[in-house]
């Protein structure tokens, strides 16, 4: 139970975060427009209506919300599948729903979600991107690295390592 409590709040917390950032985002950056902070990084106000790299942008926001709540619906079920030795795995569970949180929220109340985080050179830029995205991808990492762990550890344990 203490764990719930505690991936509970982690997922909690990433809300809490994402949102406070896209309100300081909001009230501060003008958009459309770079704010360096490294020769590669700025930060850069934009809106996404659809997914990642506005995919399915045309698609509305109807969709969009019902595949967000069909996906956090998914990684809680994953979750709740999860044995306690799965640390790793769980933890990304957490990043992974309180980022899709953060992002649904967005899309459910404003119509798109905001983004800010711009990788870029003189002549590339990576799609602008924000902190619930962080977290999603992070916590995908997570769990794909619990697996790869898990994976090699059955492998060692079946050649007698």
């Amino acid at each position: 139970m203490r764990a719930v409590f505690g991936y509970s709040a982690l997922a909690l917390g990433a809300v809490a975060l994402d949102q406070w950032i896209k309100a300081l985002v909001e009230e501060h950056l003008v958009m459309h427009q770079a704010v360096d902070i490294l020769p590669f990084f700025a930060l850069y106000r934009t809106y996404n209506t659809g997914v990642a790299f506005s995919m399915l942008s045309g698609a509305g926001d109807l969709p969009l919300i019902a595949l967000s709540i069909a996906v956090i619906a998914f990684v809680l079920f994953l979750a709740a599948r999860s044995t306690t030795d799965q640390a790793i795995a769980r933890t990304g569970f957490a990043l992974i729903v309180g980022g899709a949180i953060g992002n649904l929220i967005d899309r459910s109340l404003l119509g798109h979600v905001i983004d800010y985080f711009l990788f870029h050179t003189p002549v590339w830029s990576f799609a602008v991107f924000n902190l619930a995205d962080v977290f999603i991808s992070v916590g995908a990492a997570m769990v794909v690295l619990q697996e790869f762990l898990h994976w090699v550890r059955e492998r060692g344990a079946r050649r007698g390592d």
